[in-house]
């Protein structure tokens, strides 16, 4: 299970900052299990690179970055300190191997994916008089 730290810093200023195709990245990703999703460092070398880093990568502010995208993603857009972040902590602990947390990281993801889609799917009008 996340940590309430993570979880918490995660829905705070995680998703509201990752972009849609940051989102899908990290969602595919972490779906596939994929090596190019680390932990315990930002960036191997490109394209293999943390959470943070795939975030940046898919973001327009941080795109054109490569080594210290991740670092430049959490500061300028997160709003986050790197060496203290909750999620790259549980994320460099608990490694990209474990399954429990590459589950419980994509049921949140696929909850913002769902709130996107909500928010940007036209509602049907209701005729008058109908209830």
């Amino acid at each position: 299970m996340l940590s309430a730290d993570c979880l918490a810093e995660l829905r705070a200023a995680w998703l509201p900052n990752v972009s849609d195709v940051g989102l899908e990245r990290l969602l595919d990703l972490l779906e596939k299990g994929s090596p190019l999703l680390i932990s315990g460092c930002f960036t191997r070398a490109i394209p293999m690179g943390c959470l943070a880093s795939h975030a940046a990568w898919n973001h327009p502010a941080t795109q054109h970055l490569n080594v210290d995208a991740g670092i430049a993603w959490l500061h300028g857009i997160a709003g986050l300190n790197p060496a203290t972040s909750a999620v790259l902590r549980e994320w460099d602990t608990r490694g990209a191997c474990d399954l429990d947390l590459r589950t419980e990281l994509i049921a949140e993801l696929r909850g913002e994916w769902a709130r996107r889609r909500e928010r940007f799917t036209p509602r049907k009008k209701q005729p008058a008089g109908a209830h």
